[in-house]
């Protein structure tokens, strides 16, 4: 049943004032807001433009776009073959990709508290009341279906294997030996962030040590719980700053696609 909130609830004292708060409280809102619609802007444009996406020289697939599973793809951009045939103009050749990370992120618990907070504003910060007049939670459809987040992390555990395999292939030199760029260091900048946020997430830590009623008599699963609950604290940093390097990676890739300029290699 809907309740009202902010100044307004049950029981809290009438103050006339909007808010009693002279800082910058809006500040932070505003900056995480922006943030936030920039990578959805960006990353749904970059999904629907079908190239620039493999550099076949150096052996560079960003992740927006991996893995490129479609008839559709340009040559030598599917590691793992073609799975299935050419998809219509309109369809975007990431189409999976997007539908699980998406999901994932969409989904992850801090993600869910800067949206309501930011782009929302329930609240927008402490002691700040929310525009809305009614609150039900996540008790709806299609909000309920945020509890699918320990389903999707799954999903982003496959996929950040699959950016593994595509950074080894990324030590690309010529003649097909061994080499590194700028794009490779780049690239594993990348997967360390995007490592440390899926395994900092609260899911994971549930999965790894949650309903044990005795750590002693699961000695690995304590350290992997005790690893990732060091992680943990920092989840929302890992969380904004893998956004960060997941847009480097896609456009420093999709700048040498293009051929706006070339690769700096520092051993090939």
């Amino acid at each position: 049943m809907a309740t009202d909130s902010g100044i307004n609830s049950p029981g809290r004292a009438q103050v006339g004032l909007k808010t009693a708060r002279t800082d910058r409280w809006w500040l932070a809102p505003l900056r995480i807001g922006v943030i936030l619609g920039f990578f959805v802007v960006y990353a749904t444009i970059r999904i629907f433009m079908n190239k620039w996406y493999w550099v076949d020289e150096h052996h560079y697939l960003t992740p927006l776009y991996s893995p490129c599973v479609t008839e559709s793809c340009v040559p030598g951009s599917s590691h793992l073959g073609t799975w299935f045939p050419k998809f219509p103009v309109f369809v975007p050749f990431s189409i999976i990709t997007f539908a699980v990370l998406a999901g994932f992120r969409g989904t992850c618990y801090y993600y869910r508290k800067a949206g309501w907070r930011s782009l929302l504003l329930a609240p927008a910060a402490c002691a700040v009341p929310e525009p809305h007049k009614t609150y039900n939670g996540e008790r709806k459809f299609p909000l309920t279906a945020l509890n699918l987040h320990r389903y999707f992390f799954y999903g982003a555990l496959v996929f950040g294997v699959l950016n593994v395999y595509d950074g080894v292939l990324a030590f690309h030199g010529k003649d097909g030996g061994f080499g590194i760029g700028l794009g490779t260091l780049i690239i594993w900048i990348n997967l360390v962030m995007l490592w440390l946020y899926t395994l900092s997430c609260h899911a994971c830590r549930h999965i790894v040590g949650g309903r044990l009623k005795n750590f002693s008599k699961h000695p690995l699963r304590y350290r992997y719980w005790t690893f990732v609950s060091k992680l943990n604290p920092k989840h929302g940093t890992f969380a904004m700053a893998s956004l960060f390097t997941v847009i480097l990676t896609d456009f420093y890739i999709m700048a040498l696609s293009a051929g706006w300029f070339s690769d700096l290699r520092f051993l090939n």
